[in-house]
């Protein structure tokens, strides 16, 4: 397995709508391996390939605690199904490091996908797993989740985000 670095804003890849993965290889299986040591690596708790410079619709998620650990691994990932009821928790993201901000999103949501196997799965998500695959899944579509916060609210975070990686780096932010 190995590192991947993780774009940050303002990459353009980060806007772009992800190619669904035609079938599950090795190569396929590889990436998600590194993906999820990537994550961990980071830390965080999902990774969408878009924030690896890869442009196919891949996730990788472990939302548990320690002693509740439970990487998901999904190709194709689709939300077929999304409650009315909402629900607000704070947000981050890799790809806009140190950043976060209250996000409300559906409650519940039902993801479709593939597994490692190539089978078909469903999972009912709630609570933070709900979140973070709404918010993987989104990165797939180009969407990242200073889109669901107000204009005043985003804009300050873009600015205090290229501040501090100018501070840092001396110039414009690439990957890390």
């Amino acid at each position: 397995m190995a590192l991947i670095p993780i774009i940050t804003i303002p990459d353009p890849v980060l806007r772009k709508v992800s190619k669904p993965v035609p079938e599950v290889t090795d190569g396929v299986l590889q990436l998600l391996a590194d993906m999820a040591e990537t994550m961990y690596n980071a830390p965080g708790i999902g990774l969408a390939a878009p924030q690896v410079s890869i442009n196919h619709r891949l996730i990788v998620m472990d939302c548990g605690k320690d002693e509740d650990s439970r990487l998901l691994k999904m190709i194709n990932p689709e939300i077929v199904r999304r409650s009315e009821e909402l629900a607000v928790l704070e947000e981050g993201c890799l790809s806009i490091p140190d950043q976060t901000a209250d996000v409300e999103r559906p409650a519940f949501v039902e993801v479709k996908y593939i597994d490692i196997f190539g089978e078909e799965q469903y999972l009912r998500c709630e609570g933070l797993l709900a979140a973070c695959v709404q918010h993987e899944v989104d990165h797939l579509d180009g969407v990242l989740f200073i889109d669901h916060i107000s204009r005043l609210k985003r804009d300050m975070i873009v600015r205090r985000f290229m501040k501090e990686m100018r501070q840092s780096t001396g110039g414009a932010p690439r990957g890390r």
